[in-house]
């Protein structure tokens, strides 16, 4: 059995035991990396050497008592949009293909000071738009349990590291799904927190007001152990919140009674694949059985949801994106005559399609005689969304649902419909548009062998509810390991 097929928690005691090194846990994650990258292409960045010389450092302070925590020594995979100090951070664009920062994102930084040794970096959409893993400039990223299909986006590399058991458990950012969406498909757990729980600084900006940073890993106990690590008040984030409570590990109990949860009836209409509808039921049934009181109820506007998200993350990423010019940091076009020419040449050549069409549509909708039509509408959908959930969760504790539609499709299939890619994530957007909490967790397999995932909500701040109900329905639950995760690996 290789050490990458242990949790992150269950890795972090082994090492506190002494029973494994931190070498020995960061060598089999390069080793499962050599062995899987061909076939999964997690990976834009792997440094082998400074994870090595890290280990050795970790190992040393682990020995003197000065690291005692959960993850101490155990090897982590990174988003590829989350700044890295001397390592490159791309996006996965062209546009950013040399671009090494000269600090370290918080949330990245505060794993690195509990112990955490960082392999590398993770393919994604790029600047995380999509929601396959397919516009990636470094190629896409295949799904470990069918390599045939998509792993999900933009977290793809991410979530596919993980269930290739590559690492055991890696950073991701949500800004419509982008966490839970590919948790789903690949069967691994994420969590994407309330809004503002986790700093941003060092998150590269896709639409400010809906990105936020989450762990994903393989079971609830690690995700609940890496936030609890990760999240802190960060005065270089404007938007990060002053939090009392951050102990999430203290809601991993196999206690659901009297938890109210309800079932919205506009999540299970039409477009929801039947095989993912009785799937997420079965689990509802299964939280029934343990005490929870499980019911149906409306929850409303859920079809302006993906218009409105749309045009709020376009806008913003049209905003964001404007800094990406050629002229301080990253690709340059190589021929052109004047500087207004050398922007549009090298904006054109840097970005990819799907880049370009959403900077297009955010740069349309901010313009004049279009804001009020477009933005300020799609503002005011965001506001009745977070009306509607305020509503629901003054009667529960916690929404069950499906994480997307179906489970995850065949490569080459969404990128031909980008409107059908985009309708893909009905059921995650509007916990970014609200700021709510999420979790994404397997709940069962298709007819095909791939997973589906189940989602449950919860209220902003509390995440200790859909905690504590994802840790009881994974209780009634064995792990699956996906075919690619029984790889030989060679030293």
């Amino acid at each position: 059995m290789s050490l990458m097929s242990f949790t992150a928690v269950e890795l972090g005691r082994k090492i506190k035991a002494k029973e494994v090194t931190v070498t020995e846990a960061v060598q089999a994650a390069i080793d499962a990396i050599h062995a899987k990258e061909e076939k999964v292409n997690s990976f834009v960045t792997v440094d082998e050497e400074a994870a090595l010389k890290k280990a050795e450092e970790v190992q040393k302070l682990i020995d003197e008592g000065k690291l005692t925590g959960p993850l101490a020594g155990v090897p982590v995979a990174i988003k590829d949009n989350m700044c890295t100090e001397g390592m490159l951070t791309t996006c996965s664009s062209r546009i950013l293909y040399n671009f090494i920062p000269t600090f370290t994102a918080e949330a990245v930084k505060r794993l690195e000071d509990a112990g955490a040794v960082i392999i590398g970096k993770t393919n994604m959409d790029e600047f995380a738009m999509g929601s396959t893993t397919e516009t990636s400039a470094y190629g896409a990223t295949k799904n470990p349990w069918n390599t045939e299909h998509v792993p999900g986006g933009s977290s793809g590399g991410s979530c596919a590291a993980v269930a290739a058991e590559e690492v055991p458990y890696a950073l991701g950012s949500d800004t419509g799904g982008s966490i839970r969406q590919p948790s789903s498909f690949c069967g691994v757990t994420g969590i994407k927190p309330t809004y503002g729980t986790v700093s941003r600084y060092g998150l590269i900006a896709y639409g400010s007001s809906l990105d936020q940073i989450g762990p994903i890993a393989k079971d609830v106990t690690d995700c609940a152990t890496i936030l609890e690590c990760i999240a802190a008040h960060d005065t270089k984030d404007s938007t990060s919140v002053l939090r009392e409570d951050l102990k999430f590990t203290e809601a991993l109990v196999d206690d659901v009674k009297g938890m109210k949860i309800g079932i919205p009836r506009d999540y299970f209409g039409e477009g929801l694949d039947p095989e993912v509808k009785k799937a997420v039921l079965d689990a509802a049934k299964e939280l029934e059985k343990k005490g929870a009181v499980v019911e149906e109820f409306d929850l409303g506007l859920v079809e302006y949801a993906i218009p409105a998200y749309y045009v709020i993350a376009c806008a913003e990423a049209s905003s964001n994106l404007a800094r990406f010019d050629g002229v301080k940091y990253g690709y340059r076009t190589s021929e052109y005559e004047e500087l207004h020419n050398m922007y549009k040449k090298t904006r054109s050549e840097g970005f990819g399609p799907e880049v370009k069409r959403r900077i297009m549509l955010g740069s349309f909708v901010l313009s004049s005689g279009y804001y009020d039509a477009y933005y300020l509408k799609a503002l005011r959908v965001k506001a009745l969304i977070k009306k509607a959930f305020d509503e629901a969760f003054a009667k529960y504790d916690v929404i069950l649902g499906p994480a997307a539609p179906t489970t995850a499709p065949k490569l080459g299939q969404s990128l031909s419909d980008p409107i059908k890619m985009y309708l893909g994530d009905i059921y995650t957007i509007s916990v970014n548009l609200a700021g709510l909490p999420g979790i994404s967790l397997p709940c069962g397999m298709d007819s095909k062998g791939l997973p589906i995932g189940l989602q449950l909500i919860g209220d902003c701040f509390k995440e200790k509810n859909i905690i504590r109900a994802a840790y009881s329905f994974e209780q009634t639950r064995d792990m699956k390991h996906s075919p690619l995760s029984d790889v030989a690996c060679e030293a």
